[in-house]
């Protein structure tokens, strides 16, 4: 798409009249591509729209210099192209940032154009400001997108080509808001994108996101696929010709096929998962064929087509994939099969009618246009009613909600069958709680197990897809604290949250009475004012809990005796001179965090200024990449930016995230870990041992290794001083004779 290199010209390259007629340029290309769906008076209404757009962003600008006005046009281009949505969608494409950032009000909108379009651009605008401090504000904005999804899918289509814009063009913001942004897509946005279906969309969110969280191995993999894209097209051709002619002979096909390269960012995953290198990587492609069948004979063909392949190439059994008899629930449907072909290489083999290709390629969008498959539309349906279900019974203050909403709702999902033969989809995880409360919250909360299968097993079981699942109930079962962290389903965890809540409320009445006789016969009132106080007192979130910590006996009114009570009110026993708790040291540590405006931290000689930890997670050290987290209780957290939580802390608080660098000091050194396997063979240790305290002088933390069938595992933890002493010693080690791998390890933990 030509934006990108439109946000590539610097401003000051562009006079007025240059800037006025690529404007006009993106408007005509934005109407060509609605040509095929404009009805009368259509045309005047996207011209309303984009005059009233264009006039409410006039004197702005993007951080790259352009007129602002580009951003909702391109905006509009990718859900008309590239999500295939219509005229009312491009409007409110056009008007999505007006409410937010301009004059503009949602009434005006209303009187010009209609309801639905100032609903929906009511959906895409951010709230301002957020009642509830603990709730972070991405949290609360993605609820109102949601709550706004349920009625109209619209909202987050247009809000998908709306990040989509801002990645393409991330080029030009500051490194600390590139990595928000990043992580955020990341871990809502992709799988967002992929759960509408919009695979191209996700793909692409995916690999622009990791450009700018690991930029190395992005520019590496990508270096490596240039390098080899000539020798993998000739193995693509060499793989399909037989396939081809096969197709050919059997006529009455009417096909496609080709290679497809896979996603960078899908590359790096594998490398990462199995840990194998580059060059280990066995489906850097993918051949697709697709069916130009009518509706009724698809599958017959699909399935045709997948006998032809393994009748010329042998398939892996593990690997067959049927979405045609299941459809996934975002719709996708396609027959994938993984076979060896030439020169011993495993290819994965994508079926699928063009009909399925389009739903693949343009998802939600491309439901509507066959809304004919009632089956297909209920699938959404039914995801929406499931998100609107939770939307209303959360906690407005749930700081856990874009976690809650990612496991529940984002995760692939597996089929699950009752004893009647009835289907239930649950994501990925799910464990037999999550199963009984899916049926009916009144048997979640008297599950005491579950026949899988017919077998026996506990709650916390985690299910499989095709499992037949029996709940086992009893009247004496009650839910506890525990239950929160065996069920994965949002539904399951709110429904737990009021039961222990309600089970709470009745512990905490006995509490309530007696507050209520030591306050008489302490000469006090038993009234609200005088509780706050004692809750306030005991530092306790709510006089619910502060009656139910009274009842279990942590607290025994003891203190009562400091107060004084004026009247019948009491008033808090005044304190002495203020002494810096060391307790209370770590709670204020956030206040050495440097205002917005300086944003740096240099770690090395002002250390002894700001009190930081540095994260056990991915255990930083000097010379990574890396941001701060102000925490609550911690203080200033370090994590690398390609931390496994780093994604979730910036997308979820990204007001906390502070930008961060290492000044060099060479006084101070850092614990890391590195896992080497090799050949089990004599004197390797000593090699190795030699190498690292002998040669580079470091000093050992710990060593294990562990020899199994002529191979060795050794875990060596060391201190080092930065990141370049630890790629020397990894190099060196790589070096040795029969040392297989060398690799940087984190702590396990994810804390």
């Amino acid at each position: 798409m030509d934006m990108e290199t439109v946000a590539a010209i610097p401003k000051y390259n562009l006079t007025e009249d240059q800037e006025k007629k690529l404007i006009l340029r993106e408007y005509r290309a934005l109407l060509r591509s609605l040509k095929t769906k404009l009805k009368l008076g259509d045309k005047e209404l996207i011209r309303r729209a984009f005059e009233m757009a264009a006039e409410a962003h006039k004197t702005m600008r993007r951080k790259s210099g352009e007129p602002y006005i580009l951003h909702p046009l391109a905006v509009a281009r990718i859900c008309s192209e590239e999500i295939g949505l219509g005229v009312r969608s491009t409007i409110c494409a056009l008007l999505h940032d007006t409410v937010e950032d301009t004059d503009i009000t949602l009434e005006d909108i209303e009187r010009e154009f209609s309801g639905e379009i100032a609903r929906i651009v009511d959906g895409l605008t951010k709230i301002s400001n957020v009642v509830d401090v603990n709730a972070s504000r991405q949290a609360e904005n993605f609820k109102k997108i949601l709550l706004t999804l349920t009625d109209d899918p619209r909202v987050i289509l247009i809000k998908l080509a709306d990040r989509l814009h801002n990645m393409r063009t991330l080029d030009s913001m500051k490194r600390e808001k590139q990595l928000k942004i990043a992580s955020e897509t990341v871990y809502v946005y992709a799988p967002l994108a992929h759960r509408m279906g919009l695979y191209t969309i996700k793909t692409e969110l995916e690999d622009l996101a990791m450009k700018y969280l690991e930029p190395e191995e992005y520019r590496e993999i990508a270096r490596k696929l240039a390098e080899t894209k000539r020798e993998r097209s000739r193995y693509i051709n060499e793989f399909i010709k037989p396939l081809k002619d096969k197709l050919d002979n059997a006529g009455g096909l009417d096909f496609d096929i080709y290679g497809r390269p896979k996603s960078i960012h899908s590359i790096w995953n594998k490398m990462r998962k199995k840990g194998v290198a580059f060059e280990e990587v066995y489906d850097l492609f993918a051949i697709r064929v697709i069916l130009n069948s009518p509706p009724e004979k698809e599958k017959e063909d699909c399935w045709k087509v997948y006998s032809m392949v393994t009748d010329e190439y042998n398939p892996s059994p593990e690997r067959l994939r049927d979405w045609l008899s299941n459809p996934k629930s975002n719709g996708y449907e396609a027959l994938h099969t993984t076979v060896m072909g030439p020169q011993g290489k495993w290819v994965e083999v994508q079926i699928r009618s063009k009909r399925m290709n389009e739903i693949a390629e343009k998802g939600l969008a491309a439901h509507w246009k066959y809304k004919e498959g009632a089956a297909d539309e209920s699938r959404f349906d039914k995801w929406f009613q499931q998100i609107r279900e939770v939307l209303n019974t959360q906690d407005n203050d749930s700081i856990d909600f874009l976690q809650d909403f990612k496991t529940s709702f984002l995760a692939e999902e597996i089929y699950v069958y009752t004893p009647k033969g009835d289907v239930k989809m649950l994501p990925v995880g799910s464990t037999a709680l999550d199963f009984a409360f899916s049926i009916h919250s009144a048997i979640g909360v008297q599950c005491i197990g579950a026949k899988v299968n017919h077998k026996l097993v506990p709650i916390s079981h985690k299910l499989r897809s095709g499992d037949q699942v029996e709940i086992i109930t009893s009247g004496k079962q009650k839910p506890n604290e525990d239950w929160l962290s065996i069920v994965v389903t949002a539904k399951a965890k709110s429904k737990i949250k009021d039961a222990l809540k309600e089970e709470k409320r009745k512990i905490a009445d006995e509490g309530k009475y007696i507050v209520q006789r030591r306050l008489e016969h302490f000469g006090a009132a038993y009234n609200q004012h005088n509780i706050d106080v004692l809750t306030t007192f005991y530092k306790l979130s709510s006089s619910l809990d502060f009656f139910y910590q009274v009842s279990v006996r942590n607290i025994d009114l003891k203190e009562l005796k400091e107060f004084q009570v004026l009247g019948d009110r009491l008033e808090p026993p005044k304190p002495i001179k203020p002494t810096v708790d060391v307790r209370q040291g770590d709670q204020q540590a956030p206040a050495a965090v440097p205002r917005k405006d300086t944003e740096l931290i240099i770690f090395g000689e002002s250390s002894d200024r700001i009190v930081y930890t540095l994260a056990n997670c991915c255990k930083p050290i000097p010379g990574d990449d890396v941001f701060g987290f102000v925490s609550v209780g911690k203080g200033l957290t370090i994590h690398r930016t390609n931390c496994p939580n780093a994604a979730k802390l910036m997308a979820n608080y990204g007001h906390r995230v502070v930008k961060t660098k290492w000044a060099k000091n060479k006084e101070i050194s850092f614990l890391t870990g590195i896992r080497i396997v090799g050949m089990d063979d004599v004197g390797v240790i000593n090699k190795i041992t030699n190498l690292i305290s002998g040669e580079l002088k470091l000093n050992i933390n710990a060593l294990t290794i562990e020899a199994k069938d002529g191979l060795f595992e050794g875990n060596i933890r060391i201190y080092v001083h930065d990141k370049e002493e630890l790629e020397e010693l990894v190099l060196r080690l790589k070096q040795l004779n029969g040392i297989n791998t060398v690799v940087r390890y984190d702590a396990e933990t994810s804390s």
